[in-house]
């Protein structure tokens, strides 16, 4: 890449928040040593989008930030035919690690510079993107309870957790894909870009991401006990797919309705108040990102 890469960066949360007044030349030396030059820009969170769409033209742009701010980021750049680089930035960094990005940045910048790259599945609701998974229930409950705190986050789900558990909500939801149809009452209803495993310790993991699926999962219904009890089995990763979940299929589309006007859905931890019904689906190999050799189950471009 002769031009300079436009680099944006959320600079407002997780790791990059922690940098400070390192993260620009932390950032600025790494492409440096790996002989990229760079166009950056750290802005608010708020601001992320906006800036991501201004360099959307570019053939190729780095986004540094956490899985809410990368699945925004990926529908746009989608869209532009743009291949997205990740800076994990983020807090968790799902889908870096799912590339095989490295954690330290010079190792990414590195990474980045060799324009190795292969093309994944992105997954939409109505006009909104999202590169992990999606969840109706318990979870965005949780999340919503937690970011009202002035706790640290991580810290700050702990009473979110025990708050939400203890109301006991549970959605009654209708599902629809092909011609199937199923009404549920659920807890949680987890909607999943492609196959998330269940069992064992690689729970929460994704073995590929190029099979133009939607997993779809929804907690067994239950009693307060016996769903603190599920919660521990998969913070613990011993959740059981038979015992712990009621609806396991993958569909290449799907749509949530219910008794309400609206729900809560995460995606990517982010929440926003959405309109039923939801409208999923799933792009193959829509989306076209930095990855390291091996990587991601899908050609290189």
């Amino acid at each position: 890449m002769n031009a300079p890469l436009p680099v944006i960066v959320n600079a407002s949360g997780g790791t990059a928040s922690s940098l400070g007044d390192e993260l620009r030349p932390r950032i600025e030396a790494a492409f440096a040593a790996a002989g990229q030059a760079i166009d950056l820009h750290l802005v608010k969170g708020e601001d992320l989008l906006d800036t991501v769409c201004r360099y959307a033209d570019a053939p190729m742009v780095a986004v540094g930030g956490g899985d809410g701010s990368l699945g925004g980021a990926a529908g746009i750049l989608a869209s532009a035919g743009c291949t997205m680089a990740i800076l994990p930035l983020g807090t968790r960094n799902h889908l870096a690690k799912q590339l095989g990005m490295p954690e330290e940045l010079a190792d990414v910048a590195k990474l980045i510079a060799t324009g190795n790259t292969v093309r994944i599945d992105i997954a939409h609701v109505g006009e909104r993107t999202f590169v992990n998974n999606a969840s109706i229930g318990t979870y965005p409950q949780l999340v919503r309870t937690r970011d009202h705190s002035d706790l640290p986050k991580w810290l700050a789900t702990i009473p979110a957790a025990w708050f939400v558990l203890r109301r006991h909500d549970h959605q009654a939801l209708t599902l629809t894909w092909q011609d199937e149809r199923r009404d549920i009452v659920t807890p949680m209803l987890f909607i999943g870009n492609n196959r998330y495993e269940l069992d064992g310790e690689h729970i929460g993991e994704r073995t590929c991401m190029t099979d133009g699926v939607l997993s779809l999962y929804a907690v067994a219904r239950r009693g307060r006990i016996a769903l603190i009890a599920f919660a521990i089995r998969a913070l613990f990763g011993r959740a059981d797919a038979q015992r712990d979940f009621d609806a396991l299929v993958d569909v290449p589309a799907l749509t949530v309705s219910g008794r309400s006007g609206s729900v809560d859905v995460a995606l990517d931890g982010e929440v926003e108040r959405m309109k039923l019904p939801l409208e999923f689906t799933i792009a193959l190999r829509g989306l076209s990102v930095v990855a390291a050799p091996g990587e991601a189950d899908s050609p290189p471009d």
